[in-house]
C-alpha cells in the first residue's frame, strides 16, 4: 500500500497536487481541510468546532482531528494506499496516525513536503480568496497567523519523518505541471 502526506504551508498547493498524484497512482485523497469544510457546510457538531478555530487561523485540537481521520480511512480501504493532506499537522498527530495505520497493517510510506516561500503563499491565498468565499484566504491578518501557526507547530513533523527516512522535500513553485511532475519523481525514489 502506498501512504503519501502531502505537506505544506497554506496556499502551498497541496489540494490541487493531490489530485493529480491520486490520479496518477490511484490513491484515495484525505483532506482534513475538505472534511471540516464539509462538515461546516452541514453544520454538523465537527463543523461547529471546526469552524470555531479555523476562522482564528488556528489548528483544529488534535483529539476531534484523528477521530474523524480514523473514520475516513475506515470508510475507504479499497485503493491502493492514501494520500493525507493537511493531515498530521502537529508530531502527536503523525505519533497517532503510525499507530493507527500499524493496526491496518500499513504505515506511511513518504512526507512530501512542497515548499514555497512566505510573501508567494500569501500572494496565492489573497488570490484564491477572491473565488474560494473561505474567509480565512481574504484576511491577511489570518493568513499570517496561519503560515506562522504551521511554522511553529508543523514544521518539526520534517525531523520526525527525517528521522524515519520517509521525508522529501520539493520545489512548489512553477507551474501545475512542473509540481507534479517533481511530486512524482520524489515519490518513485
Amino acid at each position: 500500500m502506498l501512504n503519501l502526506i502531502l505537506f505544506g504551508p497554506p496556499g502551498a498547493g497541496k489540494g490541487t497536487q493531490s489530485d493529480k498524484i491520486k490520479e496518477h497512482y490511484g490513491l484515495v485523497h484525505l483532506s482534513t481541510g475538505d472534511i471540516f469544510r464539509y462538515n461546516i457546510k452541514n453544520n454538523t457538531e465537527l463543523g461547529k468546532t471546526a469552524k470555531d478555530y479555523m476562522d482564528k487561523g488556528e489548528l483544529v485540537p488534535d483529539a476531534v482531528t484523528i477521530k474523524m481521520l480514523e473514520s475516513e480511512v475506515d470508510k475507504h480501504r479499497e485503493g491502493n494506499g492514501f494520500i493525507f493532506d493537511g493531515f498530521p499537522r502537529t508530531v502527536a498527530q503523525a505519533e497517532a496516525l503510525d499507530k493507527f495505520l500499524a493496526t491496518k497493517q500499513t504505515e506511511i510510506t513518504k512526507m512530501i513536503a512542497l515548499e514555497v516561500d512566505d510573501e508567494e503563499l500569501k500572494t496565492r491565498l489573497l488570490e484564491r480568496g477572491k473565488t474560494s468565499g473561505r474567509s480565512d484566504d481574504r484576511d491577511e491578518s489570518i493568513i499570517e497567523n496561519r503560515i506562522q501557526e504551521y511554522n511553529r507547530k508543523t514544521a518539526p513533523l520534517k525531523t520526525f519523518y527525517k528521522n524515519q527516512n520517509k521525508f522529501e522535500a520539493v520545489n512548489g513553485t512553477g507551474s501545475i505541471s512542473e509540481i507534479t511532475e517533481r511530486l512524482k519523481a520524489a515519490v518513485d525514489k
